[in-house]
């Protein structure tokens, strides 16, 4: 274990231990009652730190008593191992051929370098688990330990010439801000900036972190500015979703992952909300702020007024705008064959009811009564105000689906009606010999009357 864990590990030890003979350190305790609390002591359960016992002997904790007398808290710490970081097994030569192969390989195990190196004859005896993991942890060459080493050596600065080679985008969580409704919910802000001028090409703020949000500004990015060559984000949900991964195929963007827990390696956007917190958010009375709207009317004034036209000491202390406006000759728009509205409409599968019907987002559409209990390809725009969904299956085109009218398919004539039997005049029953009689409502809404023995 490394120091802090060294550290943990004789903290909880000593609290242990302390709150065990706590009561016995009082000096107005006799010899015996002292001897009978000892013995009490010894028959209770404890939960120790670091130890499957759950019983402490009388002789232990009379030394605990003693330790703590004679030298006080310290006392009560654990001593370390006299052969802590030494193998019994191992010659000196080979133990430091063992440290210094994990330290120039640091993705291999302790137990695959002694493979290794017993392969390549450097290592002639058999090396116990228990001697290298003694090695390995007093050493420092933990696989944690050598794995984060590795990844600072790594974490190197890079840069983008031109725009839009690379786009940094992230979330940012804010503070609470009314809604329509009158509850409160926090403000999450989406940004995307640019590598190599560090313009902020989009930035809203709403109340989810989905990846519609980080949909809508790629849209954003690629109608106002131009083709984006890669995209720079971490491992988040709104990062991840199959349909933006499918969105960016389909326009050949790459999309490229940061390591888990590695924020270093998007420092520029990281940067930026940092500028955000301290130049904007702090500054501002939360109190002030009226929903969501007056967020991003105040977010917008201070991007474009303040943060766009301050100098910026990565770029050589030009303006984010200024550098933008150097580098726009560099930039390459869309196709226009590319029909964007299509490219960002989402795709799911549904098997349509035996009624002619299927649900998508809540919402119960209705299909050609021919794709009855067919699976069916469904494309449609995500945003709920704007959507509209067309149905495909195996390769043709049905049109759109729309939301079914129950109350409209009440009146629908259907093509096969129920065949009734209607009774004339004569064929009706006498009151002196009363017949039961079932009544039939056909699809038209008539009423029929059928004799019950017929």
């Amino acid at each position: 274990m490394n120091k802090e864990e060294r550290e943990l590990y004789c903290r909880e030890i000593v609290d242990f231990r302390c709150g065990v003979i706590a009561d016995l350190t009082n000096a107005h305790l006799a010899y015996g009652e002292i001897n009978m609390l000892i013995r009490q002591k010894a028959k209770m359960q404890f939960k120790i730190p670091y130890s499957e016992r759950t019983r402490v002997t009388v002789a232990c904790i009379r030394n605990w008593l003693f330790l703590y007398r004679k030298y006080g808290k310290e006392g009560l710490a654990p001593k370390p191992r006299k052969d802590a970081g030494v193998s019994k097994s191992l010659p000196p030569a080979e133990a430091a051929c063992i440290l210094a192969t994990l330290e120039k390989r640091p993705h291999l195990t302790a137990s695959s370098v002694v493979k290794l190196l017993q392969r390549e004859g450097k290592i002639t005896g058999a090396v116990s688990k228990s001697g290298l993991s003694r090695l390995v942890i007093a050493s420092g060459l933990t696989r944690r330990e050598r794995l984060k080493h590795s990844d600072d050596e790594q974490n190197l600065k890079f840069d983008f010439f031109y725009p839009l080679d690379c786009v940094q985008a992230d979330d940012l969580h804010a503070f609470c801000v009314p809604t329509e409704k009158g509850t409160m919910r926090k403000a999450i802000l989406m940004a995307f900036i640019d590598d190599a001028t560090r313009r902020i090409l989009y930035a809203d703020f709403s109340f989810s972190e989905r990846s519609l949000a980080f949909e809508i500004g790629i849209k954003h990015i690629l109608k106002a500015h131009g083709r984006i060559d890669q995209l720079y984000v971490d491992n988040g949900a709104p990062f991840v979703s199959n349909q933006t991964k499918r969105i960016c195929d389909i326009l050949r963007i790459r999309i490229c992952h940061s390591r888990p827990g590695k924020p270093a390696g998007r420092g520029k956007i990281e940067r930026f909300f940092r500028t955000v917190r301290d130049q904007f958010l702090r500054p501002l009375d939360e109190s002030t702020i009226k929903g969501i709207e007056d967020l991003n009317v105040r977010f917008r004034t201070w991007l474009e007024s303040e943060y766009h036209r301050n100098p910026h000491r990565g770029i050589g202390n030009k303006t984010p705008l200024d550098a933008w406006l150097d580098g726009t000759k560099y930039l390459t728009t869309i196709d226009p064959g590319i029909d964007l509205d299509r490219a960002f409409s989402h795709v799911q599968y549904r098997k349509v009811y035996r009624d002619s019907t299927f649900t998508l987002g809540g919402t119960l559409y209705e299909a050609p009564s021919v794709l009855a209990g067919e699976k069916i390809k469904l494309t449609y725009d995500p945003l709920p105000q704007r959507r509209r969904v067309f149905v495909e299956c195996d390769g043709k085109e049905y049109g759109e689906a729309r939301p079914v009218d129950s109350f409209a398919n009440a009146h629908v004539r259907r093509n096969k009606s129920t065949h009734l039997v209607e009774l004339s005049p004569a064929e009706t029953t006498t009151p002196a010999q009363p017949a039961k009689h079932n009544s039939l409502f056909s699809i038209d809404g008539s009423v029929s009357v059928k004799r019950s023995d017929e």
